[in-house]
């Protein structure tokens, strides 16, 4: 969970793809992703190294940043997305010095086989896909490097931002529950507006533990276990390519009212190895009161809390056979108001984690006195943003360029600030 006075940090430009040299173990490589057929950018399209399990995804103006040890490059840098051929840019593209190159990628809609249902019902490969979960993923104990960041904005404005590398230690996946698994703060900073009029201190759903949280594969508290699929009505989509390979859409929607609220979304799973690959769901709104505990965990006397949206997408990644927590986000959107006040204010929180390195059988795992507890603030956890070197040679979800902006704004209202009331 995270408190909702928030953080920010230091932005680099945004380039298209180029390689450049750090040192000489490292190659940072920027680079924009785009549609071939219509040119425009494309967002959390999945960025690695073939071979190694280094990788990031693109922003939301299609921009990213690699920064791989020389040693890994004999594989080229692999894109991937939902309904596209993933791409491979050679090492000689990365190695030739500072060219404009930008990845496009094709979509793979027009190759698109007509979908062949197993068992004839889309419940029954939902629960066959539940029931294959020991066999599809990881067997193993996994530490993971991952990339996090929290933005809040107040209406369309940020208000704040903070990030972090963090640790996530994964148990294996041979049986669907989330004891032992942590995460642990490395480096982490934040940047807040200072205006007193932007300070709203409300705890919500969220935080750092959303690996642990909203990998509903592993965690089948959340989503649906096996005796929560009656409780869900399923329909087949049609079908996409992941990666070459083709997936089964299944829609879920509740058919139920239970005394808290559900989710409704779509499942993307492998048709080969029914694998769950991909979800995109939102939390049922219909009933606000129980929207709002599902979402709301503390707010001050007297504040009302409004719902709007809980959204969330979680991702995995096939390597090898075996498939890998790869991405997560969620959006969260509410207003708050006042008793006895006229005008409400609309707040909207992004919360995203990216795994960019892996490593199996870790000798040693994350400590119970140095994971990040439930009742954590991510925000007192991390430290004042400075520098724009911070991150070094780690692996990020590089900035937007609206994020870059309002960075650089809140850091002169910051300094402005400060200088009148030291």
């Amino acid at each position: 969970m995270f408190k909702f006075i928030i953080t920010i940090l230091c932005l680099t430009a945004v380039l298209p793809l180029t390689a450049r040299q750090t040192d000489d173990a490292i190659i940072v490589v920027n680079g924009t992703v785009r549609d071939s057929d219509n040119k425009k950018v494309m967002e959390n399209v999945s960025i690695s190294i073939p071979g190694t399990n280094i990788g990031t995804v693109s922003n939301a103006d299609g921009t990213f940043s690699l920064k791989v040890p020389k040693t890994n490059m004999n594989g080229g840098i692999r894109a991937e997305q939902l309904g596209y051929h993933s791409s491979l840019l050679p090492v000689d593209k990365l190695t030739e010095g500072n060219h404009e190159i930008v990845i496009y990628l094709k979509s793979s809609a027009k190759m698109l086989k007509e979908v062949i249902v197993r068992s004839g019902k889309p419940e029954e490969i939902v629960a066959e896909a539940l029931k294959k979960i020991p066999v599809n993923y990881s067997a193993n104990k996994s530490l993971y490097s991952a990339f996090y960041r929290e933005t809040v904005q107040k209406g369309k404005r940020y208000i704040g931002v903070s990030e972090a590398m963090v640790d996530v230690y994964k148990t294996p996946y041979i049986r669907r529950v989330s004891n032992g698994e942590r995460v642990q703060i490395k480096k982490g900073r934040r940047l807040i507006s200072h205006n007193s009029r932007d300070t709203l201190s409300v705890k919500i759903v969220g935080g750092p533990t959303l690996p642990v949280i909203l990998d509903f594969v592993k965690n089948s508290d959340f989503l649906f276990g096996y005796d929560d699929l009656k409780y869900y009505t399923f329909s087949m989509e049609k079908p996409v390519s992941i990666d070459e390979r083709m997936q089964y859409v299944i829609r879920f929607t509740p058919k139920v009212k239970l005394d808290y609220a559900l989710c409704e979304g779509l499942l993307f799973i492998d048709q080969e190895s029914l694998s769950i690959s991909k979800a995109e769901f939102n939390l049922d709104m219909s009933d606000k009161d129980k929207a709002t505990s599902a979402i709301l965990r503390k707010k001050p006397r007297g504040l009302r809390f409004k719902p709007q949206e809980l959204a969330f997408t979680v991702t995995y990644k096939l390597v090898d056979g075996t498939s890998y927590l790869n991405y997560i986000r969620t959006k969260t959107r509410f207003k708050c108001d006042w008793k006895r006040r006229l005008f409400s204010s609309g707040y909207t929180t992004y919360a995203e984690m990216v795994m960019v390195d892996r490593v199996d059988n870790p000798e040693i795992g994350i400590s119970r006195k140095q994971a990040f507890g439930n009742n954590d603030i991510f925000y007192d956890r991390v430290e004042n943003y400075w520098d724009c070197d911070f991150w070094n040679d780690y692996n990020i979800i590089e900035p937007t360029e609206s994020l870059e902006k309002a960075v650089g704004k809140l850091r002169r209202n910051n300094a402005a600030t400060m200088a009148l009331f030291p």
